[in-house]
């Protein structure tokens, strides 16, 4: 007896898309139905198809049998020489070309994540390594996988720390806080962070040689909130030295805001060496180096996991690149572009 075949399924308007969808996977059509679908197309001969699919031609039939009978239309007609799609079968081999193209899509999609080529990075740092050491591997980084997708927060190292800790930050480059558990931390020790004072152009100590903390005290200062390692760092050397601490601060942890107070008054603000280099050198601003008569050194900072936790492909892409950075520093080569 013939095959009885009803029209039921025929595609209709967009807003049948979705049940037509639905009705296509309870049909138990296999990627196999539509890649065969797709070469009948192509090729418009059952011969070609099965050749594309690596079968034989009676298993190519046996195949286009199983998916008119799963959808319950005829998808081809047999022609003296070849076959031609019915408008059923142009509707299939369309959708079709779209599922093929979505899991081809997916495929490449799973393999950037899984080989670091794609995917999301986060990373926090403080500020002297985000501008030495992250933001130059980010770039080269990004050069050779465009897709990959990076988020970057400049802190305090006790936020970060408990950002990282949180799971909202794949690796972070601070220092480990004194009232955190080290055992929390996988830890890369990068190097001491050297620091100086900036100040305006025309600052009425610029130019007078070396400078002392008691001729600083007497001017506004911006520093880190307190109990950051930099301003304890500068307030220890200010007792050091059996010097007053400076009574007019503003404290805020926004480069931003500290650049803008010391281009605009007279205040004085401790930062990295760096970040000095950068405002002189890359921004050509109205804001210099002022020469002191000590030195400025804050312990050392390093690259910091979570200790319970791996890092993905693509994160680890990032944290190799930036030990590339570090140990070129360490040879003495330049990290600046």
């Amino acid at each position: 007896m013939p095959k009885v075949f009803s029209t039921d399924w025929a595609p209709s308007s967009a807003a049948d898309h979705e049940d037509d969808g639905a009705a296509l996977i309870r049909s138990g059509l296999k990627l196999a139905h539509m890649r065969m679908i797709v070469a009948l197309e192509t090729h418009g001969q059952v011969s070609a198809a099965a050749k594309i699919m690596n079968m034989t031609q009676p298993a190519a039939s046996r195949m286009i049998g199983e998916m008119e009978e799963a959808l319950r239309v005829r998808l081809l007609e047999r022609l003296p020489r070849g076959v031609r799609l019915t408008p059923f079968g142009e509707a299939l081999a369309r959708r079709a070309r779209a599922v093929l193209l979505e899991m081809h899509e997916a495929s490449r999609e799973i393999a950037e994540l899984r080989t670091g080529r794609g995917g999301s990075v986060s990373v926090g740092a403080v500020t002297a390594p985000a501008i030495e050491l992250a933001v130059p591997a980010i770039r080269e980084v990004r050069r050779a996988f465009p897709l990959l997708e990076v988020n970057i927060q400049i802190d305090t190292s006790g936020v970060l720390a408990r950002e990282l800790l949180a799971s909202r930050h794949d690796f972070i480059i601070a220092r480990i806080p004194d009232d955190f558990d080290p055992r929390q931390f996988r830890s890369r020790v990068i190097g001491v962070e050297k620091a100086c004072l900036i100040a305006r152009r025309g600052h009425p100590l610029a130019g007078r040689g070396p400078v002392t903390p008691q001729m600083l005290r007497e001017f506004d200062w911006v520093f880190q909130p307190s109990g950051s390692l930099l301003r304890r760092t500068i307030e220890t050397t200010f007792i050091g030295r059996n010097v007053a601490l400076p009574d007019r601060v503003l404290n805020t942890s926004s480069l931003l805001l500290t650049l803008v107070m010391v281009a605009q008054t007279d205040a004085i603000s401790p930062v990295s060496v760096e970040v000095a280099d950068f405002i002189r050198d890359d921004l050509g601003g109205a804001i210099e180096v002022l020469p002191i008569d000590f030195a400025i050194e804050v312990q050392a900072f390093s690259l910091l996991t979570a200790s319970d936790r791996e890092l993905s492909p693509a994160a680890q892409r990032l944290y190799e690149a930036i030990l590339a950075r570090i140990g070129a520093r360490a040879d003495g080569r330049s990290d600046r572009p």
